[in-house]
């Protein structure tokens, strides 16, 4: 399935201009050749579509609130740094549960973020292109494709991109393939990593246990190492990178999210296996 998907994006990132030039009258912005393409919004009442800035504008000022209070601690987030500064351009992935942290530790970087066209999707884009993301729309459910080519533009104009890599609906914890696609394809380096928190309130009754840190809690950045694919990865190295992919989300996450369980000498052996420095006493 996954080498199916990938010749399909392959195929349409060369002739998706050219087909939809050859059509009188079908725009390449809202053409929809079939669900994986198809980014036009869904058709909202009044009501809803009044829900959008004022949702946009409460989630926004929480995270103007609480932002500026999270004393982050990196682990391995250098990492980041030096893919740039080696000229790569970084492509991104997390678990959907650590937006909130993600966005206001990684804001004002220019980041392209594929985001969803259904109303969830409309008012956070609103939000994250606030602090200074840019959008692709679409999705692993509708759009895809669409936002997957529209990631390649971005990277090869020289900006960074990033998943919430379970997202929009889930199932949580489950990685979906766009970053691996978007590897072979460009060259560049896929950066993972999670947040986790010392304090702060899980969401239990929404599909992807989102957590909204708590005003001056602690939080760690835990970044791995980057994941390479080959530009002529065949079909089974693509399944070999899903599931190395797969495997350092779970670890990066398991690390974050006991951190502040986590023994003294435990931290330490962690940190400098991630080329920290050891923390201040």
């Amino acid at each position: 399935m996954l080498a199916g998907i990938c010749a399909s994006f392959r195929i349409h990132l060369y002739y998706n201009e050219v087909s939809n030039a050859s059509q009188p009258g079908v725009s390449r912005d809202n053409a929809a050749v079939n669900i994986h393409f198809d980014t036009r919004l869904p058709e909202l009442s009044t009501w809803r579509r009044a829900q959008i800035p004022v949702i946009a504008a409460i989630v926004s000022g929480a995270l103007h609130a609480i932002g500026p209070t999270i004393q982050f601690e990196p682990l391995g987030a250098w990492r980041y740094e030096a893919a740039r500064a080696r000229g790569e351009r970084v492509i991104a992935a997390f678990w959907h549960r650590c937006i909130f942290p993600a966005i206001w530790y990684y804001r004002d970087r220019g980041i392209v973020v594929m985001n969803t066209t259904n109303f969830d999707g409309q008012w956070t884009r609103r939000v994250i292109e606030g602090v200074g993301f840019a959008t692709a729309q679409g999705s692993s459910t509708r759009g895809g494709l669409s936002g997957l080519m529209e990631m390649a533009r971005r990277l090869e104009a020289g900006s960074d991109v990033a998943f919430t890599i379970d997202g929009p609906r889930g199932p949580r914890y489950i990685a979906k393939p766009g970053p691996i696609m978007l590897a072979r394809r460009s060259g560049q380096p896929i950066i993972l990593f999670h947040i986790g928190v010392e304090n702060g309130r899980t969401l239990e009754k929404t599909w992807d246990h989102f957590q909204i840190p708590s005003p001056f809690t602690r939080a760690v950045v835990v970044v791995a190492q980057p994941i390479y694919v080959p530009t002529d990865a065949d079909s089974s190295v693509m399944h070999e990178k899903q599931n190395e992919m797969q495997k350092t989300l779970e670890r990066v996450r398991d690390i974050a999210e006991s951190w502040y369980q986590t023994s003294p000498e435990e931290k330490a052996r962690l940190r400098e296996e991630f080329g920290e420095p050891p923390a201040r006493q």
